[in-house]
C-alpha cells in the first residue's frame, strides 16, 4: 500500500491529535512513551475507538489480538507505520 508520503512522526501527530481530542488531555502531555491506560486512563471504550480511527484513517484492519498489543502511543505508531511502510 501506498503511504502517500506519510512519514512516522505524521503517523505520531495523527494519534496524539486524536487521543488528545477523544481524551481531552493537553497534546504536550502526550509522547510515544505515553502508555494508553495508565498514563491516558483510557479505557477499552477509548481504545477501540483509537483502533477505528487508525483503521478509517489508514485503511486498515486490525483484529483484537493486534488491539489488545497496543499499550503505548508508540505501539498504535508502529503498528500503522509497520503496515504502510512508512519512512522514518
Amino acid at each position: 500500500m501506498a503511504t502517500n508520503g506519510l512519514s512516522r512522526a505524521d503517523v505520531l501527530e495523527k494519534v496524539r491529535e486524536h487521543l488528545s481530542a477523544e481524551l481531552e488531555i493537553p497534546l504536550e502531555q502526550i509522547s510515544e512513551a505515553t502508555r494508553m491506560r495508565e498514563d491516558l486512563d483510557a479505557d477499552s471504550l477509548d481504545l477501540y475507538e483509537l483502533v477505528m480511527e487508525l483503521e478509517d484513517t489508514y485503511g486498515l484492519s486490525v483484529s483484537e489480538e493486534q488491539a489488545a498489543d497496543i499499550e503505548t502511543v508508540g505501539d498504535a505508531v508502529n503498528f500503522v507505520s509497520d503496515r504502510l511502510g512508512a519512512a522514518a
